[in-house]
C-alpha cells in the first residue's frame, strides 16, 4: 500500500533482561541467532515495506548499536533523552509519517507460524486494528476482546497526527480511546506470540526458534536444545540454554535453562 508505512519500536532498554541488556539494548539481543531488530524487519518486509523511505526505527538506550546496525534499512529517529515510549516514539515521527497509516511493530515481539499479515486484509484505513492472541483467561487485566496484544498494531492517520513527541504508551493514547469510541478491531493470531522481556520468555523464544539444537559456533562438549551463536565456544554442557555469539561456556561447566553471554555472563532463565 502506497499510503502505509511501518515504526519498528527499538528504543527501551529491556530492564527486566538485565544484566543482559547491559551488553546489548534489547532489540539487539538474538533469538535463534538473529537479532530482535532483524526479525521485526523481516516482519514488516512481509507487508511489502523496507527501506528508509517506508520503515523507521527508533532508538534512544545504548541508540548508537540499534543505529549502526540498522544502517540504511530504515530512517532512523533517535530520542536522546530516554524512550518517549510507544505513543511519544510514534509521535516523533508524525512529519515522516506524513499522512500514511502505521504499521507499529514491537521489537521484542517473537512471531512464529500463523499469519500476521491478515492484519492488514481489509483494512479502511480508519480503524485502529491489533494482532491479538486469544487467551483462555478472560479475567486477567490488559485484554482487548479476550486477546492479548501480540506485537503488531495498525493506525490511521487520524489517530497519529495529533500524538505528541513526550513520553506515553499507546495503550493510552490510542488503543483504549479507539476501543471505547467502537473503532478498535482485534485480528486474531493463531501462531506462536511470546514477549521476551524476561529472561524466562527470552529464553523460551529462543529454545522455540532452535526446535532441537541450532548451532553457528564451536561446540565439542554437550549440547541439547539450545542456541549457540556465531563464534562462541562450548566445551561444556548445555542444555536448554542459549550461548551468545563469542561466548564461551568451558570444560567442567554445565548450563541448564539459561544464558551465557562473554565468559562468565550467566543468567538463570526458569
Amino acid at each position: 500500500m502506497a499510503d502505509l508505512c511501518a515504526v519498528v519500536l527499538a528504543a527501551g532498554e529491556g530492564q527486566r533482561l538485565r544484566p543482559l541488556t547491559e551488553l546489548l539494548p534489547k532489540a539487539l539481543c538474538p533469538v535463534g541467532n538473529v537479532p530482535l531488530l532483524d526479525l521485526a524487519l523481516a516482519r514488516v518486509a512481509g507487508f511489502d515495506l523496507r527501506g528508509p523511505a517506508d520503515v523507521a526505527v527508533n532508538a534512544s538506550y545504548l541508540g548508537e548499536q540499534v543505529v549502526a546496525h540498522a544502517g540504511d534499512r530504515a530512517h532512523l529517529s533517535v530520542e536522546p533523552d530516554g524512550p518517549l515510549g510507544t505513543s511519544g516514539g510514534v509521535g516523533n515521527l508524525r512529519d515522516w509519517i506524513g499522512g500514511r497509516g502505521v504499521l507499529v511493530a514491537n521489537a521484542d515481539a517473537y512471531l512464529a507460524g500463523g499469519d500476521p499479515g491478515a492484519l492488514l486484509a481489509g483494512w479502511d484505513g480508519e480503524t485502529v486494528r491489533l494482532l491479538g492472541q486469544p487467551v483462555r483467561d478472560t479475567s486477567q487485566p490488559g485484554l482487548f476482546s479476550g486477546h492479548r496484544f501480540a506485537g503488531l498494531s495498525l493506525l490511521p492517520w487520524r489517530r497519529v497526527r495529533d500524538l505528541d513527541a513526550t513520553p506515553a504508551e499507546l495503550v493510552r493514547t490510542v488503543w483504549r480511546p479507539a476501543e471505547a469510541a467502537g473503532e478498535l478491531e482485534v485480528v486474531p493470531f493463531d501462531g506462536v506470540f511470546i514477549d521476551t522481556g524476561t529472561p524466562h520468555d527470552y529464553l523460551a523464544a529462543n529454545l522455540h526458534a532452535a526446535g532441537h539444537n541450532l548451532v553457528a559456533g564451536t561446540v565439542t562438549g554437550r549440547c541439547v536444545r539450545s542456541v549457540v551463536g556465531a563464534g562462541a565456544t562450548v566445551a561444556g554442557d548445555v542444555v536448554d540454554s542459549v550461548v551468545w555469539p563469542g561466548a564461551v561456556v568451558a570444560a567442567g561447566e554445565h548450563l541448564d535453562h539459561a544464558i551465557r553471554a562473554g565468559r562468565h555472563l550467566t543468567v538463570a532463565g526458569r
